[in-house]
């Protein structure tokens, strides 16, 4: 390489003939007119030695024809090769894209206002929720595609009514929504490949829309998927949770600073370019929409309700009666005519009864009432009347023993009434 430019400059700069630079510098003569012929520097190339792979392409390059996507161990069974398989497997990542389709990526642009990805991410820490259980427990995570604006909160479980509960919480917080909410196959959302009924109602809602991404497509959302890596690399290290509660207070504390960062993609901190973002969103409707867990049932009579695994205590009084429960992340509400009838702390913890005392009095009082009216249905019962409804007067026995004349020893036994007077 060095003599290379130095012959070049020697005959071009100095005008010194081949002959004197041959001698000056020790090369041939014709070494020293192919540099001075050639544009590039001269670049040592081995030739090409044959490989064992040579004499079975023919049959790697026919089964791939057939099977584009057929695995180099398949390919080394079919062919019989006794020999490494890593020669092999270079070979056919070599020709492979010959037979195979290209699937390329195109490189988004992110317009304001126009998207926001989401997903959950699942921290690797069990979290206590009481009662002596600790959980792995999703956490909601939300980027805004143009901005990088991220926002984040722990779900008690992947149910429909709780994820959009959680995003509704989440786009409550920033104040408008994008025109697109992007998700994967989550089935809560649309895991049959269809959005979800209440999905669909909630973007109606909003006026917005929910697009699935394809199966097996992670580019897509790779917004939201870095922003889950973030989250596990500098969020979570060092940290403890006595609880989901301290766990999003923690979360809540932290988003903030991360919102500060600069980020490189961008050139901009998320919170400054969240105003842009903001600004070509839809505004959020001025009723709230429907979310959380919802059912109808009867209560039965042992005047509990169950949800998400979960027993909650009614008033007793309702036994029978149709009642609405609804929950949210943090409550659990029963709900009779408009009026609620029971308000529980919702518990993430799997398998509890939760009782209130004032439901076991009302309970207890109500089984007093129904033993006293047993009671006194079992009295009415016994008592015989004739057929225009008075009751039958019932008399002792000895009345009908001194109405007979019959008279009884005690210790000798019974004695006759005279003849004559039981004639």
């Amino acid at each position: 390489m060095e003599d290379w430019a130095e012959i070049r400059r020697l005959h071009r700069a100095e005008g010194v003939p081949i002959k004197e630079i041959s001698r000056r510098l020790g090369v041939a003569r014709n070494t020293v007119r192919s540099a001075l012929a050639a544009d590039r520097p001269p670049k040592y190339a081995r030739r090409p030695r044959g490989s064992l792979v040579d004499a079975v392409e023919p049959q790697i390059r026919a089964l791939l024809k057939e099977f584009p996507r057929l695995p180099a161990t398949v390919i080394a069974e079919r062919i019989g090769w006794a020999h490494s398989i890593t020669v092999l497997k270079d070979r056919v990542r070599a020709i492979r894209p010959e037979y195979a389709a290209v699937d390329p990526a195109d490189r988004l642009v992110h317009e304001p206002g126009q998207a926001t990805q989401c997903d959950l991410w699942f921290p690797p820490v069990q979290v206590p929720v009481g009662h002596g259980q600790a959980r792995l427990l999703p956490v909601l995570t939300m980027t805004a595609t143009y901005s990088r604006f991220l926002s984040a909160v722990m779900l008690p479980s992947r149910q429909a009514g709780d994820l959009l509960a959680g995003m509704w919480q989440l786009i409550e917080g920033v104040g408008a929504v994008s025109k697109t909410l992007i998700w994967d196959r989550e089935s809560a959302i649309g895991g049959s490949g269809r959005v979800s009924e209440p999905a669909v109602a909630f973007a109606g809602s909003l006026a917005t829309r929910i697009r699935l991404l394809p199966p097996r497509d992670p580019e897509s959302k790779g917004v939201v998927e870095r922003t889950n890596g973030f989250l596990e690399t500098s969020f979570l290290p060092g940290r403890s949770f006595s609880c989901p509660h301290d766990f999003n207070d923690q979360l809540a504390e932290w988003l903030p600073v991360a919102n500060r960062r600069l980020v490189r993609a961008t050139g901009a901190r998320p919170v400054e370019a969240l105003e842009v973002d903001r600004a070509a969103m839809t505004a959020l409707p001025p009723i709230a929409p429907a979310v959380g867990l919802r059912a109808r049932m009867r209560l039965g009579r042992d005047y509990y309700v169950r949800l998400d695994g979960n027993d909650y205590s009614v008033d007793p009084r309702l036994i029978g009666r149709l009642v609405d429960v609804q929950a949210s992340p943090t409550q659990v509400a029963v709900v009779h005519d408009g009026r609620d009838v029971a308000v529980h702390s919702r518990c993430w913890a799997r398998h509890v009864t939760v009782t209130e005392a004032e439901h076991v009095r009302i309970a207890a009082e109500l089984r007093s009432e129904h033993r006293l009216q047993a009671v006194e249905a079992a009295r009415r019962s016994r008592t015989r009347h004739h057929e225009d409804g008075h009751p039958v007067m019932l008399r002792a026995l000895p009345d009908y023993d001194a109405l007979f004349g019959s008279h009884f020893d005690p210790a000798g036994g019974a004695e006759q009434a005279p003849q004559e007077e039981l004639s």
